[in-house]
């Protein structure tokens, strides 16, 4: 099926009903940011630290945040594209009933989308452990610039969600950065870990999405976190229908009314307008 007519069946299913948006990391690879997975779901690379050892270990965080040091200017100069300014304007028509994202990059936020349910946090904001008082995590870079400056000028590949790839040699000496308010070793982007639960006060709200919205667009996510999943399972159970744009495959395929495997980047714009109409 072409493109042209897939646009138009997307069209009439979404027509005269307001749909709430789901995003995961496949709208923002044209912005500069990886995602976690390939075409068949598979995770790329090395597994993803995990919240337990990040939270017992200092070897764990001194590893996380000298790879973190190197991916944070790669996320923090990262702008929206054509998908996410797309949303942002369905969304200022009314035409969507409002954005709940997995990715941690704010870029829905820059683009213009309001009110934008974070599932799994912003790596905009670092909080200590220990007193639970958040920083900026541009004031935390200046600190770790000043504190490592061995590693500038170090090349390291980019990975998801403002990780890299470094040799582990530039690890061991790397000095982690300490809360401005107590003084504790434990600090933690303000994000949700894998092994890490999604705040209550956050599922509760983008379920509540859920129920008040007509049906679900899923775009750019293959669905394997739970935290996203089970948004797809309420939209089934509540008889709403359940829509992807996606390239590659989704743990929803079968419970699908629709999917798209096309570019949202291209896509969602050509959407937006027809829409609007």
């Amino acid at each position: 099926m072409s493109t042209d007519v897939q646009l138009d069946t997307l069209l009439q299913l979404m027509h005269d009903k307001s749909f709430l948006v789901l995003t995961g990391a496949g709208i923002s690879t044209s912005s500069g940011i990886p995602d976690y997975r390939d075409r068949d779901g598979i995770r790329r690379g090395r597994q993803p630290m995990m919240f337990q050892e990040f939270l017992n270990a200092p070897e764990a965080r001194q590893r996380y945040w000298a790879r973190a040091m190197l991916g944070w200017p790669r996320v923090r100069m990262a702008r929206p594209n054509a998908a996410h300014e797309a949303l942002a304007t369905l969304q200022t028509h009314q035409i969507i009933t409002g954005v709940i994202t997995q990715n941690v990059d704010t870029l829905h936020d820059q683009a213009g989308s309001h009110d934008v349910v974070e599932l799994h946090g912003s790596l905009h904001w670092v909080v200590c452990l220990d007193c639970r008082r958040r920083t900026e995590r541009d004031a935390v870079q200046l600190t770790l610039e000043t504190q490592n400056p061995y590693l500038a000028g170090v090349d390291a590949t980019q990975a998801p969600d403002g990780d890299t790839l470094l040799e582990e040699a530039f690890e061991r000496h790397f000095q982690v950065p300490h809360c401005p308010y107590c003084g504790g070793d434990r600090m933690k982007p303000d994000v949700v870990f894998f092994g890490e639960n999604v705040a209550p006060p956050t599922a509760a709200k983008a379920l509540l999405g859920v129920e008040q919205a007509e049906g679900l667009l899923v775009i750019g996510s293959s669905l394997m976190a739970y935290s996203a999943f089970r948004l797809c399972l309420a939209t089934i159970d509540q008889g709403k229908p359940l829509i992807a744009i996606n390239i590659g495959k989704t743990r929803a395929d079968n419970l699908l009314d629709m999917k798209v495997e096309a570019s949202c980047e291209q896509l969602l714009p050509r959407l937006a307008e027809q829409l609007i109409r």
